[in-house]
């Protein structure tokens, strides 16, 4: 059974930044380092990063996604309707951008946004609502991730519920994982609550939704975390060359981010596989080009920022220059591959912003 929820949920802000001396002394030390080190000048340049522009591309998207919000509360796709995990995405967008339900200019949206999500929750405690959807899973993960990072935020009159659909939607997982697997898919989920393999993919925010729960007080059994990473283990490429979508399957960028993501989130730390995936994508960036390639600017965002060091600057820097070129002039951002297409704009733009808002540390899975 779960236990009740009975820790509050705050706002916390990154890990304080070192101090450094003023700019004007800075430049001359930092290119006296590459003399004297040897270091290469675009170990330098990974860290210069127009942050301010960052910012501005922020409030863009989050105008934007204001702008498309239907009057019920929810987000819809491009190909698919109004969707629980389109509008848990966005509902996290303006979370690690620093709003809050109930305050501000967009408070009341993200509060009818999160309760319009848990009026949808299921008998068995599904949170979609789209019943031709091929894959629930994926559509309950993400939405657990949103309650579990959104629960502690909620006001007086609206927490007790959302904790209760939070509660319910754990239990879920934690059943879906049981089912019996052979080996090579043991510990993982995929499409149904009831499916017989497992993908790194639908496993990813179950990962999430699991860790994010745990840290504010859900009863998530230490097994059951355990059991999630020898599956993302196992689908690490042999040699430990970045993360492919099955064990067995060769490595992806997106998946690689995934895996790392995966690990770092459920506190294994550095292992050999994640270090490995980030060198492997240090040398095979996410490019615009990819499959999946907005899924991937949120994964490989996440998972080298929680990896750390020159990593996590190379990795903030690609995305930034990848991302900020190819916003429209409205604010979102368009897919044009494959089945993203469908998924449409509030879905890349959400993804877009939860990447670009890693540094400003709101949402707790971000915390290092």
């Amino acid at each position: 059974m779960m236990t009740a929820l009975c820790d509050a949920r705050g706002l916390f802000l990154s890990p304080g930044m070192p101090s450094f001396p003023p700019m004007q002394l800075r430049l001359p030390f930092l290119l006296g380092l590459v003399l004297i080190w040897g270091l290469s000048p675009s170990t330098v340049h990974a860290q210069d990063i127009n942050e301010q522009a960052v910012d501005a591309s922020i409030a863009r998207a989050l105008n934007f996604l204001a702008t498309q919000q239907q009057d019920d509360g929810s987000w819809r796709t491009e190909a698919w309707g109004e969707s629980t995990a389109i509008t848990s995405l966005a509902v996290m967008s303006f979370l690690a951008a620093g709003h809050v339900p109930n305050e501000g200019p967009y408070g009341e949206r993200i509060r009818k946004a999160v309760m319009w999500v848990v009026d949808l929750q299921e008998a068995n405690g599904m949170l979609v609502n789209l019943a031709r959807t091929h894959g629930p899973m994926y559509s309950h993960g993400i939405c657990t991730l949103m309650l579990a990072e959104v629960v502690g935020m909620m006001g007086e009159a609206d927490a007790p519920k959302v904790r209760r659909a939070l509660e319910r939607a754990i239990r879920l997982i934690l059943e879906s994982q049981q089912y019996e697997k052979n080996d090579r898919h043991a510990g993982g989920w995929r499409y149904q609550v009831d499916s017989r393999d497992s993908d790194l993919s639908v496993t990813g925010w179950q990962v999430l939704a699991l860790r994010a729960a745990k840290d504010i007080g859900c009863d998530v059994p230490a097994n059951s975390i355990d059991y999630a990473i020898q599956y993302v283990k196992n689908c690490s490429v042999r040699g430990n060359k970045g993360f492919g979508y099955q064990p067995g399957n060769g490595p992806t960028p997106t998946l690689t981010g995934t895996g790392i993501t995966c690990l770092e989130v459920c506190g294994a730390h550095h292992t050999q596989e994640a270090m490995d995936g980030a060198i492997w994508l240090d040398s095979n960036p996410l490019r615009e080009r990819d499959s999946y390639f907005y899924y991937g600017v949120y994964y490989t965002g996440v998972g080298m920022y929680k990896i750390g060091g020159d990593h996590a600057m190379k990795s903030r820097k690609h995305l930034v220059d990848t991302l900020l070129p190819i916003q429209d002039a409205d604010g979102g951002w368009t897919p044009t591959h494959g089945s993203e297409r469908g998924a449409g704009r509030i879905y890349s733009t959400s993804l877009s912003v939860l990447a670009l808002a890693i540094e400003y540390g709101y949402l707790p899975i971000y915390q290092r």
